[in-house]
């Protein structure tokens, strides 16, 4: 596993890098205020509880559905085009939001989804053929966990402004997005592939395992993040304790992703996993038992941390299990569905006086991550690839 491995093709230039993440950061950005925006429409009842529910689901089965078919089967051309239709497209549907009601706000909500995991894409395509695939997630996770703290703060301290400030500055960022996108690269080199195989090669039979933790753990996170504040409210907590963890939670999400950064290339993924597994579920036991205010909110604290920390990790997971990265490549994009889908489930089995559903949920789909992992790690399988590096990027 720790073979020194290079970029494949060029290595893009320190400006192209910057505005391959600014690009990737801005289409994810609803991730992390999700609770905040969603919240302040059901607030002003443009939407129900279950609607809330769809809304987060659809917009990140959307995200996440596109990332991965674009992974899969669309080629890394025509960058500069695709992230600019992209950024306008996802301005579009969130400043319409601020005008939509019911299960109209689904419907725009998945086409920001489709055009932020475009966007995604572009910088998925570079962290997988770089030379550290696991220190360029972790830079990539903690730029876009800092962007979404800072806008959640900003989003928190105009609260009384309702969505229609919240949806017009995400609108607004989205334009900005559009004229960054020139600068990115006009295309990527092709990944390698194995002998034999044709222009489109599905990943192996352990990339999907790789792939099926990744989605797992985004499962399991989204499943609770989507609803801290009505766990804040089921356990007698006010919307400002709510708002405040949303707050802390991504402020140590960016200390998870810097911390994952620093270490990355020096910690197993295997260690790391099983480690951040076990105090996940301490935390859920915690956020089980109607914790208090200053409980909810270091439980909260904990909880981004290991958030962002673990992230980094599931890419070199899917190197190991599945070396001609095509699998790597996937990875957000999967995670994003596996993420879109807890909160359906999680819609289906709760209700306003009873939340545990989400924990319960939560808690199998991280026992299933782990011992899939744990299957990963101790199984081996041999390859045979056709790699096309520049051995002058290292």
């Amino acid at each position: 596993m720790n073979e020194p491995i290079q970029w494949i093709g060029s290595r893009p230039t320190g400006l192209q890098i910057t505005a391959i993440v600014f690009v990737g950061t801005i289409g994810i950005l609803i991730l992390g205020v999700q609770p905040i925006v969603l919240a302040a429409l059901l607030a002003e009842q443009h939407i129900t509880l279950t609607q809330l529910g769809h809304a987060a689901s659809v917009e990140l089965l959307s995200m996440g559905l596109t990332a991965a078919l674009a992974g899969a089967a669309l080629p890394p051309r025509r960058l500069r085009a695709i992230a600019m239709a992209a950024s306008l497209l996802l301005a579009y549907g969130n400043w319409q939001t601020i005008f939509a009601t019911g299960e109209t706000v689904t419907a725009l909500r998945a086409l920001t989804g489709a055009a932020g995991g475009l966007l995604i894409w572009v910088t998925s395509c570079m962290i997988a053929r770089s030379s550290a695939p696991d220190r360029w997630a972790g830079i990539y996770l903690t730029v876009q966990t800092l962007a979404q703290f800072i806008l959640a703060t900003v989003m928190s301290a105009w609260a009384e402004t309702g969505a229609s400030m919240e949806f017009g500055l995400l609108a607004v960022l989205g334009l900005i997005c559009a004229p960054a996108a020139l600068l990115l690269p006009s295309a990527f080199a092709p990944l390698p592939k194995t002998a034999g195989q044709g222009s489109f090669a599905p990943p192996s039979p352990r990339g999907f395992a790789a792939l099926a933790v990744a989605f797992l753990v985004m499962m399991f996170i989204v499943s609770i993040w989507v609803y801290y504040d009505p766990l804040a409210r089921h356990a007698g907590l006010t919307a400002k304790i709510s708002d405040q963890a949303v707050s802390i939670s991504l402020a140590c999400q960016v200390l998870g992703g810097i911390a994952a950064t620093v270490l990355a290339g020096r910690l197993r993924w295997y260690p790391v996993f099983v480690v951040c597994a076990l105090v996940d579920f301490g935390l859920v036991t915690l956020l089980g038992s109607h914790p208090p205010a200053l409980v909810f909110l270091a439980d909260a604290a904990v909880y981004g941390f290991i958030w962002l920390f673990i992230l980094p990790f599931l890419v070199p997971m899917a190197i190991e299990a599945d070396p001609s990265r095509r699998s790597a490549v996937l990875v957000t994009g999967v995670g994003l569905l596996g993420g879109s889908l807890g909160p359906t489930i999680v819609a289906m089995i709760i209700s306003p006086e009873d939340m545990t559903g989400a924990l319960w949920l939560g808690g199998a789909c991280l026992l299933l991550s782990l011992l899939i992992a744990t299957a990963l790690r101790f199984t081996h399988e041999r390859s045979s690839l056709q790699v096309n590096v520049d051995p002058h990027n290292t």
